[in-house]
């Protein structure tokens, strides 16, 4: 059985939401988009504090790494979003854009139009935040940006002790400004989580030329004499179906996603598709490579205040939720952020801090009662590369996911840097009046080389992985400045996999920003003007 649109956009993820919305803002425009999971209505979803619930559910991919030599062989967890808004609907709801140097070095490497000022626009477009209408924030936009509605007694006590160990305090992250401690800036409107699905997805499922089909999981593209003609997909009943775009398909799977199906259709390194039997359509030797994530380490102190979430799971905090949309589940759990420099002659912070009024270890799994406070450094530009190749020919494998995180020496050094400086704002000011006992890395583990050791013994990644697609002009390049596949045509790529270096900060709002310039690049319109 066969299909007939326009446009058809694989993944129903953050960028695939934002491309269903503003290609079929044309009423002349059909668009079909697929997605592999289903609802995204579970409580879960929903309720803020509740994210890490999601895990290893049916509402999560659930891949992993192999075995990361550079993090004591451990196999590292990578949680994505399988439902209506992909890992937007799973994530911390932290928005955070990057820094401008990032989005230069992007146009630096060939990326003609992804500077700063060239995205800005696009970030602004998307917006509505509690900020106003200014030169960097935007008013009107689907993207609801508030500050948390019940932030924990013990936020405040970090940022008073952050500004006391010598980090000054900064009102807005997202400015071209980075460096400093802030409240998080969060995905929330009223209170709730408000994803891509909220934000775009669901006001144009009232369009009759856009079709939302979930648990259809795309199995190969299909394509002749050069181009990409059509979806392969299985749907909810398991049968074999064909979606046939008139004008292009858009794969937006995700950074895992998107160069596993191209993999599995021909697209990739010509040596690897051998080895497994492929058909070679197009020999891209830069697909599934350059994978970037944020690996983060948490230090954890027992609170001797009362300040926290430990109480986020009362009934009476529940009804606090339903009723008023207020209190501990409100939380992102990350609650502040702080922005630092490992060492002097940076041109900007390699270190955020995530600040979270509660024990969140071991990616939310292990689990302790009573008050306590994480403060986790995370490393912003790794200089470490992975890669993503198949197991075998099986659409539903999970690849195999190799981030060789911590293997340059760098950043290692840096972790371990964000670490003594996390010991020293825990020691300073009314932090230091909360504080109880050094969970991890414990007192005894004192030493630059034994904090690198602890470091890569229980280093996690921050689920932003990056990079796998990557744009550029070079032959390495998966896709060209307009994300057009390389050596195809009627394909593009648009999701983070396209960044060729990963942003400093959280991906969620990038990857809207990519997939809100995509739409213009695609339907050939220029931004209006502010």
């Amino acid at each position: 059985m066969a299909s007939s649109f326009d446009y058809v956009i694989v993944g129903a993820g953050t960028a695939g939401c934002v491309l269903a919305n503003r290609l079929s803002e044309d009423p002349g425009i059909r668009v079909l988009l697929l997605e592999a999971g289903g609802s995204d209505r579970h409580p879960n979803v929903r309720i803020p504090a509740a994210f890490a619930k999601q895990f290893r559910t049916r509402l999560d991919w659930d891949f992993a790494t192999e075995p990361e030599p550079g993090c004591s062989d451990r196999s590292l967890y990578i949680p994505r979003g399988k439902a209506l808004g992909g890992s937007s609907s799973m994530n911390a709801m932290l928005y955070t854009r990057g820094r401008p140097l990032d989005y230069d070095a992007w146009e630096r490497a060939g990326c003609e139009g992804w500077g700063w000022t060239d995205v800005l626009p696009y970030f602004k477009r998307s917006e509505d935040s509690f900020l106003g209408a200014t030169e960097v924030h935007g008013t009107g936009g689907p993207v609801r940006v508030e500050r948390l509605r019940s932030p924990r007694p013990l936020t405040r006590r970090f940022i008073e002790s952050a500004q006391q160990a010598g980090i000054p305090f900064n009102p807005d992250y997202n400015t071209p400004e980075q460096d400093g401690a802030s409240p998080v800036q969060v995905f929330q409107r009223g209170g709730r989580r408000w994803s891509a699905a909220d934000a775009f997805l669901r006001p144009a499922m009232r369009r009759g030329n856009l079709t939302v089909t979930p648990r259809a999981q795309a199995l190969g593209l299909e394509s002749s004499d050069g181009r990409v003609t059509g979806v392969r997909y299985r749907d909810r009943r398991g049968r074999a179906q064909v979606a046939l775009p008139t004008r292009e398909t858009i794969v937006s799977a995700g950074s895992i996603g998107s160069p596993q199906l191209l993999l599995l259709s021909g697209y990739g390194p010509a040596e690897h598709l051998r080895e497994l039997g492929i058909e070679v359509a197009e020999d891209l030797r830069g697909v599934g490579a350059n994978l970037q994530d944020h690996p983060y380490c948490v230090c954890i102190w027992e609170s001797r205040v009362p300040e926290g979430l430990a109480d986020a799971e009362r009934p009476g905090a529940l009804l606090e939720f339903l009723m008023r949309r207020t209190g501990p589940l409100t939380s992102t759990v990350a609650e502040a952020l702080a922005f630092v420099r490992s060492r002097p002659g940076l041109p900007a912070p390699d270190i955020e801090f995530h600040f979270g009024p509660a024990y969140f270890n071991d990616n939310g799994f292990d689990e302790r009662d009573g008050h306590a406070f994480t403060l986790a450094p995370v490393l912003l530009t790794p200089r470490s590369r992975g890669t993503i190749r198949l197991r075998s020919r099986d659409p539903l494998a999970k690849p195999a996911i190799r981030g060789n995180h911590l293997t340059e020496p760098d950043d290692a050094a840096a972790l371990v840097a964000g670490v003594e400086l996390a010991r020293e704002i825990a020691s300073t000011g009314p932090l230091a009046e909360a504080a109880g006992a050094e969970i991890f890395p414990g007192a005894s583990v004192a030493g630059a080389d034994a904090l690198e050791e602890d470091v890569r013994r229980r280093v996690e990644l921050l689920y932003h992985p990056a990079g796998t697609c990557r744009m550029g002009v070079d032959d390495e390049a998966v896709v060209d400045p307009e994300l057009r596949v390389r050596g195809t045509s009627g394909l593009r790529v648009v999701d983070a996999s396209i960044m060729p270096l990963i942003p400093g900060g959280n991906t969620n709002a990038p990857t809207i920003m990519i997939a809100e310039k995509a739409a213009d690049l695609i339907l050939g319109r220029e931004l209006p003007l502010d």
